[in-house]
């Protein structure tokens, strides 16, 4: 399998007054195209030494065996991921900074924390895996390996740190906008965390949904209300 992920652009431009403008596009797809391509080898490499890791343990699998199991080379494999803790971390690549877009990409006249709230039930509704709301079983195995492997641990400790550094600049910086952020992942947190614990009594995603969604609403109205009914 070719290492390459590029894919060569067309050739000459054919004439006519609308030439420049098709050429444009064809640069616009092939560009999407290959960002989409480069995403799903992101995807796959990771979810090949995640396999690995769920069956054999995380600090028994070497990069070797990561990188035979994706069919690429150490090297390339080191262009993707520069140690091996990335690997096992990429699912949460997408979300380091989500808080943040969430809070910058609000319409107007739409509260930071209504945003917030509106986006976490939202993915309680399409039972993202990061609301903890999941009836499949290999999130667990996953949460499992992650929480019980101290070097991916500490990985995930810079992740929260970073997410919360990107969401109190979308906040407004300052300590007003720190001590914002903690409070925002930390209630996010223990929300996933209570979905999970639920389903891993044996309830279904179905069962715990309307629970979930109320505690969520609650939570985010004591952050609004600064804990003024305690």
């Amino acid at each position: 399998m070719s290492d390459d992920d590029s894919r060569p652009g067309g050739g000459g431009g054919s004439a006519g007054s609308d030439s420049a403008g098709s050429d444009s596009a064809r640069s616009d797809s092939d560009s999407g195209l290959r960002e989409r391509k480069k995403r799903q080898r992101y995807q796959d490499i990771s979810d090949a030494a995640i396999a690995l890791f769920l069956d054999k343990g995380f600090d028994a699998v070497s990069v070797a065996e990561v990188a035979a199991a994706a069919e690429i080379s150490k090297p390339t494999l080191f262009r993707y991921f520069p140690t091996k803790e990335d690997l096992a971390l990429h699912r949460f690549a997408d979300h380091e900074d989500e808080a943040a877009r969430v809070v910058r990409g609000r319409p107007d006249g739409v509260r930071p924390l209504d945003a917030l709230c509106r986006h976490f039930v939202d993915g309680l509704d399409r039972r993202d895996p990061v609301t903890g709301l999941t009836d499949d079983d290999t999130l667990y195995a996953y949460l499992r390996l992650l929480y019980g492997t101290p070097s991916l641990v500490a990985r995930l400790h810079e992740y929260t740190r970073r997410s919360e550094e990107a969401l109190a600049a979308a906040l407004g910086g300052g300590i007003e906008g720190v001590l914002g952020a903690g409070q925002v992942l930390v209630v996010q947190r223990i929300l996933a965390e209570e979905n999970w614990r639920r389903i891993q009594e044996g309830a279904s995603a179905a069962e715990v949904y309307p629970v979930a969604v109320a505690q969520a609403e609650l939570a985010f109205g004591r952050l609004r209300t600064g804990l003024s009914a305690w």
